[in-house]
């Protein structure tokens, strides 16, 4: 791994970290002022900029308080010079979802691009699985 990929995977590690401890100012300062995000829930066209991406985590953080996990599983990260990408699976449920699907990852890509020699995140992707044709739990 060259210095560059194990820059951005601090980046997203410490990134993670935040979002799981609720720290608003460490998830968004690794972001470009126009980022574009892909989200689970709405708005399904995605958000632009730091303003309205800011404005989606503190829903989030209640919801994590209620006892959610939100933890890297795996992290792969490729970097050239001035761009870069990153694909990672996170547990992120509560402990009955979890326990319901154990396997259940949320799946993350990032597209990273340097500016002013910093690694910034200029695309975010958050995507489920489509479960609808997953079998639940047995009722035996």
């Amino acid at each position: 791994m060259n210095q560059d990929e194990e820059e951005i995977r601090r980046l997203i590690e410490e990134w993670a970290s935040a979002v799981h401890r609720g720290d608003l100012a460490a998830v968004v300062r690794d972001r470009a002022d126009d980022l574009v995000m892909y989200d689970v829930p709405p708005p399904y066209e995605g958000l632009r900029g730091l303003d309205a991406y800011r404005a989606v985590w503190p829903g989030f953080f209640t919801w994590q308080a209620s006892g959610a996990e939100f933890t890297l599983d795996t992290l792969d990260v490729m970097a050239g010079r001035d761009v870069a990408y990153a694909h990672a699976l996170l547990r992120c449920g509560t402990s009955e979802e979890l326990a319901e699907r154990p396997a259940l990852r949320l799946r993350l890509t990032l597209g990273l691009r340097k500016e002013d020699g910093r690694w910034v995140v200029a695309h975010e992707h958050h995507s489920f699985p489509d479960l609808s044709s997953e079998p639940g739990p047995s009722s035996s």
